[in-house]
């Protein structure tokens, strides 16, 4: 059986499948092993550390990251992942640890950063006023 999640966060959008296997977690066609900074890395595989290394060994995780920086990319990846384990097993069990860990594990954040508006350098920030 195979499953298809996907999650998101700021601009990231990753999409994961879940299969049978052997414990594989590919990250754009690469190791989960490879990706850099390490700090991203250990964000994707929380989910794992939540269920049960035990997990691991019985499934094959690929996921496509597109958009985004490293931090937005890995959150994404986190929610992708932690979704496509709970409907791929069925675990409500699993699903009510993840909700009580941390809500964005399953639910992505629907936060975007505010467009850029006229007369000033950003979305809040206006133009410094000088009288002299």
């Amino acid at each position: 059986m195979v499953t298809n999640t996907s999650g998101k966060k700021k601009t990231a959008v990753a999409r994961a499948t879940v299969s049978e296997g052997e414990g594989r977690v590919r990250i754009n066609s690469q190791p989960v092993e490879l990706v850099e900074p390490e700090l991203s890395q250990l964000k994707m595989l929380e989910p794992f550390r939540i269920a049960g290394d035990d997990l691991r060994t019985q499934v094959d995780i690929d996921v496509s990251i597109s958009g985004g920086g490293f931090a937005g990319q890995a959150d994404a990846a986190r929610t992708a992942i932690a979704r496509g384990l709970v409907q791929h097993l069925q675990d409500a069990e699993l699903r009510d640890a993840y909700m009580e860990f941390d809500r964005s594990l399953l639910v992505n954040d629907s936060r975007q950063s505010e467009p850029k508006k006229w007369g000033g350098p950003g979305a809040r920030a206006r133009y410094q006023k000088s009288y002299r």
